[in-house]
Formats: C-alpha cells, structure tokens, sequence
C-alpha cells in the first residue's frame, strides 16, 4: 500500500512497489460485419495501490471497455487488443491463461457491474450467488458460509439481511440489487475493486453510505479502486486522481483537487459545467388532472408454513394520494424500496393495487387489461434498467417500431421508419444505429433507446423511472432539456422517479417523498426543496447538495 502523501504520477513515474496496476498503450478493437471499430486507442495509466482511480467520460467513450480488458471479459475473439498491455503486479494479464485468470477474477480483483439486474442470476437466491464466489476461492460453505454473507449483506445495508438470503433477484428493489452486487465483489477482500457505476441505482443517502463503506474498506484493506462514473462530484470526494475519456483516448489526467480547479482540455471543462439546472418549464395553473388517486394501497402478501398462510403483509404503497395536473411533472424521490417503483407501476395498471385510480377523469382501476389496453398508448414508461427492458434478440428500429405496430401507427414501413428516425434523433442518437442490437451500446445509449421507445407514441402521461441514472452528466443535461421542450410543445405530464435531486429539482412542478411505502411531505417542488418541513426531506436534501 503506498504512503500517505506519495504523489501519483501517470504510468512510468509511480515507483514499482506502489504501483498495483498499469495500463500501457492499451487498444481494444471490435471487429463487426468485417469494420474494425477502435474504442480504444493508446491509452496509459497507472492504479497505485490503495488508491482510487476515476475514469470519466461520456457513455461510448470507453470507460467499461477500458476496465473490462483487465480481466478479459470482452466479448473475444471479436475484441481485440492491437496494441498494449494490462500488468497486475508486473504480470501482463493480457497474454495470461484462462486458468490463472479465473483465480483472479472475484478474488484478487473484484468487479461491481453496471446493471445488477442482468448480472445477477434470475434463478438463484442471494445467498446462493454470495455464496459461489466463497465457494470457489475459500472454500466456504455451510454455517460458516451463511455467517459471511451475512456479515457482507450488514456491511452494505441491506436491512434484516437474514430474511433476504432466499430473495431472487427480481424481489428486490434497484438499489438492493446493487447493493448485493457489492456484498459480492467485496467478498473475498480484493486487492483492486473495479466499480462501474457502483452507486448508479442508489438514492443520495445510500449512495454516501457505499462510498463512505468503500473508502472506510479501502484504507482497512490497502485496497485500490479503479471508479467508473459520470458523477462528478462523486469523483471530486472520493478520487485521488482523475482520467478524463473522450472517443476511446484520454484527453486528460491529473490529481483530483488538480482537475477541478484548473482543467485544461476543453471536453473537461465542458463535463465540469454540464450539472443539470433551471427550472421546471411554466404551466398554467387550475388545470384538470391526467392522473389521480385516493388512499392507493398496494399490499404484498407474506406467506409462510406449508400451507403458505398469509402471515402478514409489506407494505409497499400504504395511503398515497396524489394529484397530477395535465402538463406538469410529478417528481418522486426517496430511499430504494421506498415504494417508488411500485407507486408509478400501480398507477400504469402493471401491478395490482387497491384503490381509485383515475386517468384523464375515467375510472381505471375496475378496468380489465383489455380494457386498459386502448390506453397503454397515452400513458407510456422509461424503466429503470434500460438492458433488461431491451429484447437483445431485436435490432434497435424493431424495439422503437413495436410500440407502433401494436397501436397502429403508420400505415406503412416507410412511415413507421420514418417516425423511428425521428425518435432517435429526439435523443441524440444516430439513425443508422436502429439496425444495430441493445448489447453493442453503452448504458447510457441503451437507456436514450428506452426513452425513444416511449417517445415514439406521443403519449399525454410518462413514468419516468430513473430514467438518467445511466447518463452521463452532459446527456442528462440534454435529456432534461429535451423533457423540458417536449413538455411544452406536447403538453406532456411526466411523474419522474428519482434518486437523483438535481434532475429532480430541474424537471418537478410538485415533488412527493416517499419512506416506507408513505408519503412523508409533499406539495410544490420549489418550495418543498427550499423550505422542507420533514427531517427526513432535510436529510435528503443534505446528503444530495451538501
């Protein structure tokens, strides 16, 4: 572990002992439909030991490609590295044996991946997943198994860890599954974490807690950290040193306090000012609602003993009553498993609930599914987890057309192409791309393409669920400006669930905070974010602004 005070230089001036990791003119090629496609191109740096690195960039700017090379887990023989090499411990892991690889990975150097829903196995239980890794590199197993992973589940909050140990994957809320993604990289006490987007899916208080969890492991482990993120203040609190990506190279590394105080590469400075800000578009005031409810309840049942008798309810939704006027934007914030998710879903119809719901001024909630279908079209959702929402067998113009086909808009392909053309461009994103599959995008284009998707229908109600956890600053940016103009010029009503209150406090006429499946404050957002009545609110907003 280096010194407290050792000055880290970029590859070739850090000493040989503080250095764990080194990038030296890497390159990673993709070879598709026979182009070659350089994501990559001569990068080097070094990760000292004890310490964490920050790579930053856009979404395509290589920042996962980047570490995903260190363990070899890019999609090879298709991947390639025409120049350069990975050492770990002056082994170029690059020319090593998959054997000696697989000692690595999970053990040596451990990996928290971007989107824990399509890394975690839907099949096996927590403990079981957990428990592999213990398997595999300690020979864990049993009662001294089980005792670590919940050891892991208390380290990185999940509450009552023990009653999770049978949980499946898809029972948890986003931020739970990161968490335990997390439990699963730290397991065996890596020498180098690689964390890619670790804290994307977790509210602000939770977020601070895994960063502070990791440094406070870091300092006890000498563990170093290689931190992917578009989250610059993450970066400003928790990074010893900075590599800014732009287009496969690095445009610009420095010590932290450096970076920001003194940027040099014009890119830099334009991510440094890109945070999300202004204020809500205007609105008419005393319009009718687009969406209400009164008392909403959504109650799941807890069934135990061989009978499965309902032994209690979690309370997921417990009372909400809200009000959504037509045009404005409902923002909804709190803690992960705060019922937020489960709020936007009850009020779609997707899950059941009890309970008036009414959309436009009609009765909903009575409605049979063929009943609601007609209106699936106006009331539209983002999902949390644009991957998982994504089929990987349909190029990306067959996601965005579905939509289309199944409400009958378009009279023909040329027209349909021409209205999925138009949605790609609404988010910036090139139109050539829809002949292209989910898997060949970074996250944060995968999530532009959901958003797309539900654009493309011109609904009059959107769930937004997290919608710019995956973007990086600057798309976030245009995203909310893009929200923004097609509210005004739509006259759209959006009911966007957040973590993050930046986004928030840009986009919200009204805000509702959720904590345990109730409403603890709500009302109008400005005043709400200036003037917060409940500690919990405060506390939030604390943990989000400083």
């Amino acid at each position: 572990m280096s010194k407290t005070g050792t000055r880290f230089t970029p590859s070739g001036d850090a000493t040989a002992s503080d250095t764990l990791v080194s990038f030296q003119d890497l390159s990673v090629r993709f070879e598709q439909e026979g182009k070659a496609v350089d994501a990559v191109r001569h990068i080097s740096f070094d990760i000292p030991s004890g310490k964490t690195l920050a790579l930053v960039g856009e979404s395509g700017s290589g920042k996962s490609v980047t570490a995903m090379s260190l363990l070899r887990l890019l999609p090879y023989p298709r991947a390639s590295h025409p120049s350069g090499r990975i050492l770990y411990r002056n082994e170029d892991l690059l020319q090593a044996a998959e054997p000696r690889l697989r000692g690595i990975r999970g053990d040596r150097i451990g990996v928290i991946f971007q989107e824990p829903m399509t890394s975690l196995n839907p099949l096996h239980s927590i403990e079981k997943q957990i428990g592999e890794t213990l398997l595999l590199h300690k020979s864990l197993k049993g009662a001294e198994a089980r005792r670590r992973i919940l050891e892991l589940l208390t380290l990185v909050g999940i509450p009552n860890p023990a009653s999770r140990l049978g949980s499946y994957p898809h029972e948890l809320s986003g931020g739970q599954r990161q968490r335990v993604m997390i439990a699963m990289a730290l397991a065996n006490e890596p020498e180098l974490l690689i964390a890619d987007e670790p804290t994307t899916a977790l509210d602000v208080t939770i977020q601070e807690q895994i960063l502070q969890l990791l440094s406070r492991l870091q300092k006890q482990l000498g563990m170093a950290i290689l931190l992917i993120t578009h989250d610059l203040n993450i970066v400003r609190r928790h990074a010893h040193r900075v590599c800014v990506m732009y287009r496969g190279e690095i445009v610009e590394q420095a010590p932290t306090a450096q970076l920001f105080e003194a940027p040099q590469h014009d890119y830099t400075r334009r991510l440094l000012d890109a945070e999300p800000s202004g204020e809500p578009a205007p609105v008419k005031t005393d319009l009718p609602a687009i969406v209400e409810t009164d008392d909403l309840r959504v109650w799941f049942p807890i069934r135990r003993g061989l009978l499965k008798r309902v032994q209690g309810h979690i309370k997921a939704v417990d009372g909400v009553t809200l009000r959504l006027p037509r045009g404005q934007t409902l923002g909804v914030v709190g803690e992960s498993g705060s019922g937020k998710t489960t709020l936007g879903m009850a009020l779609l119809r997707l899950i059941q609930s009890r309970g008036p719901i009414r959309f436009d001024g009609q009765a909903i909630d009575g409605l049979n599914q063929k009943a609601v279908k007609p209106l699936r079209r106006q009331m539209q959702v983002v999902f949390q987890d644009p991957y998982g929402s994504l089929s990987p067998r349909m190029p990306i113009g067959a996601i965005v057309s579905e939509g289309l086909e199944v409400h009958g808009i378009g009279s023909t392909v040329a027209e349909r192409d021409h209205l999925i053309v138009q949605a790609l461009e609404e988010v910036g994103l090139d139109p050539d791309s829809r002949h292209r599959y989910p898997h060949e995008f970074s996250g944060g284009q995968r999530q532009r393409i959901a958003i797309a998707r539900a654009l493309a229908l011109k609904p009059r109600l959107m769930v937004l669920d997290e919608p710019t956890s995956a973007l990086d600053r600057t798309v976030q940016k245009q995203i909310v400006e893009l929200l923004r103009d097609l509210q005004r010029r739509h006259d759209l009503s959006y009911i966007f669930i957040s973590h993050d209150l930046a986004v928030v406090r840009a986009l919200s006429h009204q805000l509702l905070v959720m904590k345990q499946g109730e409403v603890v404050e709500q009302g109008p957002a400005q005043s709400i974010f200036t003037n917060p009545q409940s500690s919990y609110t405060r506390e939030l907003l604390a943990a989000a602004f400083g």
